[in-house]
């Protein structure tokens, strides 16, 4: 008896058609196109469609997906990019030994001691800076000291940044708005300029660059119990924007780092503030270091190692024009509207996911939503009431017939 093993390759094992409506695939697979019905009814060939749109979302997930390193199509001779670096040949193995001498050997070294000088120089002169009575002379000092750390910073990591349409800069009483891939992402901006910064107050280290910050500059650091307070996140905001000569905020509306193949949904909160906007674009190329933070992966000691041992950081940084809320225009509108700008110039997909479900499940609304549309086939457009009734007969045929929902 012979056996013989196919193996099908993964790649390009979904062929996606051009995307059509809910109702049309629905009726090829019910077999022809007929006409309405005078009440819903469920036929068994729905299930099919929902089926394979299951099957085709856990292979090919574009959600989760983002939350994992960017592939490469070659490799760049770091072991984090090639797991299989034994197998390769001779001469590439000889140059990738010499990469690890150079990048661990010479480049770490140099890199951390600049780091440590950096963050040193930020904590010990913020400080001593805070503590100038003249409020003038305090803000064009902490610019100067923040500046000069954040540089130093860049320089550890050996941040190659270009930087396009620096007319377009954030100003004093607006708000910068970046997709957001790892924590450098701060340094990356605040070495073209100064920014204030929104968090949450944290402990350690971070903590104590916090509050040295804090004493020369308006950051806005808010405590655990207040972050999830919309109402005074929103006031302190918009006091701080209405002060035209404090710096302009800098905000990351995903809330988490994405691995800067796609821009996910932003969270609306920093689009009801009544102010300009100013977008930002950051697309990394991670032929030289892959700059995503895996944050379920790597602390963030062991990250930074990580950027600081690869060959280099290596980005584009694109000022958008300033944006404003246009009239009729709600939040959620306005920051798919500014997300949909700052993917189309960085070269990302727009997602409308949730960055949340990194860590979340899938809202209820999202479920709700792929209802309704099954509703609105079976019944018409009929909001909540033409949904209610084909719940009432599903609910039926389960009981009756024996149907399993």
């Amino acid at each position: 008896m012979h056996v013989f093993l196919v193996v099908v390759p993964i790649v390009g094992i979904i062929a996606k058609e051009s995307p059509s409506s809910l109702q049309q695939e629905l009726q090829e697979l019910r077999g022809s196109a007929s006409c309405p019905r005078s009440e819903p009814e469920f036929e068994m060939a729905d299930i099919f469609y929902f089926c394979r749109r299951g099957v085709e979302s856990i292979l090919d997930d574009e959600v989760t997906k983002r939350f994992s390193a960017q592939e490469l199509e070659s490799w760049n001779l770091l072991t984090r990019s090639n797991y299989n670096f034994r197998h390769i040949s001779l001469r590439l193995t000889v140059l990738w030994g010499l990469g690890v001498l150079i990048r661990y050997g010479i480049l770490l070294p140099l890199r951390v001691t600049l780091a440590i000088t950096g963050i040193s120089l930020l904590v010990v002169l913020t400080t001593l800076v805070g503590f100038l009575p003249n409020r003038e002379l305090r803000f064009y000092l902490s610019e100067k000291v923040h500046l000069m750390c954040f540089r130093i910073c860049v320089r550890a990591l050996t941040a190659i940044i270009t930087y396009h349409n620096r007319e377009n800069k954030p100003k004093n009483g607006g708000i910068c708005v970046s997709n957001h891939t790892t924590p450098i992402d701060v340094i990356i901006l605040a070495n073209d300029g100064c920014y204030s910064m929104v968090g949450q107050v944290h402990g350690g280290l971070m903590g104590m660059m916090q509050r040295a910050m804090v004493k020369s500059s308006p950051h806005i650091w808010f405590e655990r119990s207040e972050v999830k307070d919309r109402h005074l996140v929103a006031k302190r905001l918009s006091d701080h924007v209405a002060d035209k000569t404090k710096q302009p905020i800098l905000i990351f509306p995903e809330g988490t780092c994405i691995n800067n193949t796609s821009v996910m949904m932003f969270k609306k909160g920093s689009f009801e503030i009544a102010c300009t906007v100013y977008p930002v674009a950051i697309k990394y190329d991670p032929r030289f270091g892959d700059a995503f933070w895996n944050s379920s992966k790597f602390g963030l000691v062991n990250y930074l190692l990580r950027m600081m041992s690869s060959w280099a950081i290596v980005c584009s940084v694109w000022y958008l024009p300033p944006m404003n809320r246009e009239e009729g225009e709600d939040a959620m509108q306005f920051a798919n509207r500014v997300k949909a700008a700052i993917a189309a110039q960085g070269g990302l997909v727009d997602l409308i996911w949730d960055g949340g479900l990194k860590r979340a499940k899938v809202k209820d609304a999202f479920k709700e939503e792929q209802q309704k549309l099954y509703s609105k086939v079976l019944v018409g457009d009929h909001d909540n009431i033409g949904f209610q009734f084909v719940c009432l007969r599903l609910l039926e045929k389960s009981v009756f017939e024996g149907f399993e929902i």
